[in-house]
């Protein structure tokens, strides 16, 4: 994950601080990781001091029927405090907090929202009836309350992402508030839910990103460049279905324009070879084909690699000389790596096709230099690499085992 899944993160955690987000720009270091994981503690830490409070107020609910308490709460008691209080009363009584949603009124239930505490939502969201949280979920949209809506895409069941597929029409707020989503196995979910749909939704949402801002543009490539790679290759079919060669190549020029293009470059790399040929031929990348290559100079991450070197494989001799050339004039420790990276990442096909378009010079000298590498310099990128591969496999199962939970 980069920059725009930490400015995300960043976000939530002011909202969770009430704070400014300028306040809080010098962690953006920390990464997606470290902030979702510093958002998750300030959170539990901040309802966990209530508990006391919450456990008295959850004593009267056997009590008072909410016939009786509900429009007295709405009118005496601060959204506040109702949101962080009926996550902990929920749990103990679900009968009670499913009546409630059905009962509550609409507006308050979507002030109330923000203050949910997110470990609860996720042991109601088996039993939360779909039709209240669609109407909910448009208030918050309409509200352009992003932040609000997409951290709890995490614990949405099928039948509720079916139900808002079906019930909610701004795909706009839905992809904006997604980007606000931090586990990709979620987004997957949901993506796959949207794609077997037989709403069709995908074509539309992509619509609307082609012809959307910026901001929308640059939310969109954030959810789907966190997908599995199964959902990509689906997303990017269609995608190339429905926009014009003009429109993807507008949508390029965005990212790289943004500073977005190692998430472009995981996208791009897990396109089918359909999307990927396609892409190939577009009159972007004889444009960009340096650009490309520039992007992963010094990098060891293997899904930008394969985003460069997928698709410039597929491009014209001409494309493939230039990129090729580019190739052999980056960094001496970045040219070392690539054997290691292309055992790696499958990606010696690619590699050698695009190097095989260039001068005989220019393919000696970086034969040259991989002739000279040590064995120890292989070990040291191979186990660098080992790693990569590790800390991505061990972030993926704990966040499989938060969306099992």
């Amino acid at each position: 994950m980069t920059e725009l899944v930490t400015r995300a993160q960043l976000v939530l955690l002011a909202r969770t601080l009430h704070v400014p987000v300028e306040r809080l720009a010098h962690l953006e270091r920390l990464g997606p990781h470290r902030l979702h994981e510093l958002q998750q503690r300030m959170a539990g830490n901040l309802f966990d001091q209530h508990a006391p409070v919450f456990e008295r107020i959850a004593k009267l609910v056997p009590v008072i029927p909410l016939s009786i308490s509900l429009p007295i709460v709405q009118r005496l008691v601060p959204p506040t405090m109702t949101g962080r209080a009926a996550g902990a009363i929920g749990v103990k009584y679900p009968a009670k907090a499913i009546e409630a949603l059905l009962r509550l009124d609409v507006g308050y239930a979507a002030d109330c929202a923000p203050y949910l505490d997110p470990r609860t939502v996720g042991q109601l969201a088996d039993d939360a009836p779909p039709a209240p949280v669609v109407a909910i979920v448009n208030e918050l949209l309409a509200r352009r309350d992003y932040i609000t809506a997409g951290p709890f895409l995490a614990y949405a069941t099928p039948e509720l992402i079916q139900a808002v597929e079906e019930g909610v029409p701004d795909d706009e707020g839905l992809i904006r508030s997604a980007a606000y989503a931090y586990s990709g196995e979620s987004l997957s979910a949901v993506m796959r839910q949207l794609l077997a749909g037989s709403g069709q939704r995908v074509p539309r949402l992509l619509d609307t990103v082609i012809n959307g801002s910026k901001e929308l543009r640059l939310a969109a490539l954030s959810v789907f460049a966190r997908c599995a790679p199964d959902v990509i290759a689906a997303v990017g079919d269609i995608l190339f279905e429905v926009a014009p060669p003009s429109a993807v190549a507008d949508l390029i020029a965005t990212y790289i324009a943004a500073d977005a293009t190692d998430d472009m470059l995981r996208f791009f790399g897990r396109l089918s070879p359909n999307a990927l040929t396609r892409l190939a031929l577009n009159p972007v990348l004889p444009e960009i084909a340096e650009t490309l290559v520039d992007a992963v100079d010094g990098s060891s991450d293997l899904a930008v690699w394969r985003g460069v070197l997928e698709p410039l494989a597929r491009t014209p001799a001409e494309v493939r000389r230039r990129a090729g050339l580019r190739l052999a004039t980056l960094d001496a420790p970045t040219l070392l790596m690539l054997p290691a990276l292309a055992q790696a990442a499958r990606l010696w096909p690619p590699l050698l096709w695009v190097l095989s378009a260039t001068d005989v010079e220019v393919q000696a000298r970086v034969g040259e230099l991989w002739a000279t590498a040590t064995r120890l310099d292989l070990e040291v990128l191979e186990r660098r690499i080992a790693d990569q591969h590790l800390d991505a496999l061990l972030a993926t199962l704990t966040n499989t085992i938060r969306f099992l939970r």
